[in-house]
């Protein structure tokens, strides 16, 4: 289904495809080897009996202005039409009429044909406009259009995975982090309920990020988009960091960014776990936390991942008090978070063994498998409001995260 939707996407319908059926949870060796030989001969197969085809065919689809289509002007029959055509995340949408569109592009200080990101796994070309029609259809203000577009500019980059993220069975999704002085320009929540609801930019922004993924990228449930159960973290997944009370550079400064500039940084979530501790001393809660990120069904110890941690401002002074700069947080999680490799079920562990194997050597059921493969792979952000509560944000393993800067006004 993936692959015939990707090539109708690419624009070739009718490529030969070698179709493995799946899933391949509860096969045995012996039949996945008989689907591996078969879908060999399929494929020599295909090559020998199917007409050459261009290399053009498989490019990505060329730029072009948003299809510009009449569409119902009262809003309930407008929303059945965008659910019709496939354009809906499944929450009512703002019509995106040539005025609002065009007063979204005046924020753009681009070209509105320029494209930012070729939006995998269809690689729909993402325009400007483009990105200003799904902001409109999520309810963003005109002035957050530099920040979405500064988000898809970092999820083109080949370290994000969006391919992988897109049409996995696994929850991920981007997870947007917002820094410097535009967050608070824009009230981009970073404090209280930072990754739940109230926040008209935070939800806006997410969702946006969404409908582009979705409408562009051509990522839709059941089509490209292959998620066993997904996230709501698909729906909008958005904060800023809470640099006034983070005790640590922020994440921008640390990733090379001057202070007084504006990012934007993409984490490809695979979900949220709270992680709610009263402990008074640094070493206390470091074990607590390190404890929490090692369980032995995340894709970040399969892969040699990037988990992140958002840190409460409490949790923050905690370990501020301790002595620790973010340094030393991310060598001490990175150190006491491994995982004994007799943990994982059988099959995962001769998984690990298969993908780290350059990285670990030989793995034995008593060795201690880190969740990345340094200390400086764990990511840290301090957000939130009052309480003792910090979040694990594992990821999809195969990705890294990608900032971008936020264009200053001319």
């Amino acid at each position: 289904m993936l692959g015939r939707t990707q090539a109708s996407a690419l624009g070739h319908p009718d490529l030969p495809i070698a179709v493995i059926p799946h899933p391949f949870g509860l096969r045995t060796r012996e039949e996945v080897r008989d689907i591996a030989e078969q879908c060999a001969a399929d494929i020599v197969h295909q090559v020998r009996e199917s007409a050459p085809l261009e290399v053009a065919v498989l490019a990505a689809p060329a730029q072009g202005r948003p299809l510009r289509v009449e569409a119902p002007a009262d809003l309930d029959e407008f929303n059945r039409f965008c659910r019709t055509c496939g354009w809906s995340d499944g929450l009512p949408l703002v019509p995106p009429t040539i005025e609002r569109v065009e007063s979204m592009l005046r924020h753009a200080r681009r070209a509105r044909d320029e494209v930012i990101a070729a939006v995998a796994p269809g690689f729909g070309a993402a325009t400007v406009e483009h990105v200003a029609a799904n902001a409109v259809m999520a309810g963003c203000e005109p002035e957050y259009l530099p920040v979405l577009i500064a988000a898809v500019d970092a999820l083109g980059d080949p370290a994000f995975n969006l391919q992988g993220i897109q049409a996995t069975t696994n929850p991920a999704t981007p997870w947007i982090i917002v820094n410097g002085p535009i967050a608070q320009e824009l009230g981009i929540n970073a404090g209280i309920n930072c990754l739940g609801p109230g926040a008209w930019a935070n939800a806006t922004i997410g969702r946006a990020v969404r409908l582009i993924l979705q409408n562009v990228g051509g990522a839709r449930p059941a089509g490209m988009d292959r998620a066993t159960h997904g996230q709501p973290g698909k729906f909008t997944f958005c904060c800023a960091e809470n640099e006034a009370e983070s005790p640590w550079e922020p994440l921008h400064v640390e990733r090379g960014f001057a202070c007084d500039r504006s990012t934007v940084t993409v984490v490809g979530a695979s979900g949220t776990l709270n992680m709610n501790s009263h402990a008074k001393e640094a070493d206390d809660l470091l074990r607590a936390i390190a404890d929490t990120m090692a369980y032995p069904l995340s894709n970040d110890y399969y892969f040699g991942g990037e988990p992140w941690i958002i840190v409460s401002p409490e949790h923050a002074e905690v370990l501020k008090r301790g002595g620790l700069n973010k340094s030393d947080v991310k060598r001490r999680l990175w150190e006491q978070s491994r995982l004994a490799a007799g943990r994982f079920a059988a099959g995962d562990r001769a998984r690990v063994q298969h993908i780290r194997c350059a990285e670990l050597g030989a793995i034995s059921s008593d060795t201690m498998v880190p969740a990345s493969p340094g200390a400086g792979d764990v990511g840290i952000v301090v957000a939130g409001g009052p309480g003792t509560h910090s979040v694990y944000v594992p990821t999809f393993g195969v990705t890294r995260a990608v900032t971008r800067a936020v264009p200053v006004r001319p």
